[in-house]
Order: structure tokens, then C-alpha cells, then sequence
């Protein structure tokens, strides 16, 4: 059984493992099978994103962390940075409640949007943030804030001509 619970500091050090773990499944696909040997987001970088208190760690039974949503609340919006489940517990529905509890969470602080940038046709990336009402923004609606981090990402050696920026807008969504 997995529970979904706010990340702790100590989390922090089993997290990268659960990030290289999700990255292997990148393997399936030759123009992005690099991004498996990539390097992590560092623990500390993951201990200020938990004391930012936007982060949640879905955990086993004996309370060991198999995945992660870490998230950022930026400007208006919840900004979701990472979600990564380890890779023998993908396919679980852990992926999906890890979302539904960050999307619960930023309703609940009366946000306007969930943000995040992602592959456009990785089937574990947009597709499946479509299923929960997110959106691929085009031209102007890429604000400042979303350009800035596909720039980022493009300089760090993403291919910029397959990644996106989405929003799911809260005063709009459904039920999810």
C-alpha cells in the first residue's frame, strides 16, 4: 500500500535514487535514452523545495519514499518541478495520486493554475497530464516565468523543439 504524505526534510536524500530510477524508463525511447544517465536535481536543491512545504512523497509501507511531486508555488500558480516514481512501481496510479494531491493542495490555497513544463509526446508526460485537464500553452501564453525555464532547459541540453509548457487553470478545471 502507498500513502501520499508532505515531504519531510529527510526525504530529501532518498530522492535522487527515485529520480535516476523514473529517468531509465527514457531508455524505451533512442532520441531521449540519454536523459537516463542525466544527472539528478541535488538533495539540497529537494530539502529547499520540501521546506517551501509544496513537496509530497508517496510512500511504502514502512514509510520509505518510492515517489515524488516536488512544487513551488510562483506567483500565482503551483509550479510542478518534479514528478518522478521509482521505476518497479510506475504504472500504479502513484504518478496520478501524487498529482491529484498537488492539484487538492494548490485549489486549496486559492491558486489560479498548475504550471509545468514537460515532453510534448512522451506518453508519461503531456498525454498523461491531459487526462487531468492540463493544457500545452502556445506563443504569448508562455509567460515570462514558463519561458525563462524552457530557456533553462534548452541550455542544460533538453531539445527544445519537443518540450512544452502546460497549465491546468483552477477556476475552470473539473473535479480532478
Amino acid at each position: 500500500m502507498t500513502t501520499i504524505r508532505p515531504a519531510r526534510s529527510e526525504d530529501a536524500e532518498a530522492l535522487p535514487t527515485i529520480e535516476q530510477s523514473a529517468g531509465l524508463a527514457f531508455r524505451a525511447i533512442a532520441d531521449l535514452a540519454w536523459l537516463a544517465d542525466g544527472d539528478n536535481v541535488a538533495v539540497g536543491r529537494h530539502r529547499a523545495l520540501i521546506a517551501g512545504g509544496a513537496c509530497w512523497i508517496a510512500a511504502d509501507e514502512k514509510d520509505q519514499p518510492v515517489g515524488f511531486l516536488s512544487a513551488g508555488i510562483e506567483g500565482g500558480a503551483m509550479h510542478i518541478w518534479e514528478l518522478d516514481v521509482h521505476l518497479d512501481r510506475q504504472g500504479q496510479g502513484i504518478g496520478r495520486a501524487l498529482l491529484e494531491r498537488a492539484v487538492a493542495d494548490a485549489r486549496r490555497r486559492g491558486l489560479a493554475g498548475v504550471t509545468l513544463t514537460t515532453f510534448r509526446t512522451v506518453p508519461w508526460n503531456a498525454p498523461f497530464y491531459r487526462k487531468f485537464g492540463f493544457r500545452i500553452l502556445e506563443g504569448a501564453e508562455i509567460d515570462e516565468r514558463l519561458a525563462s525555464v524552457l530557456g533553462d532547459e534548452a541550455e542544460h541540453g533538453m531539445p527544445s523543439d519537443q518540450r512544452c509548457a502546460m497549465r491546468l487553470d483552477l477556476s475552470r478545471a473539473g473535479t480532478h
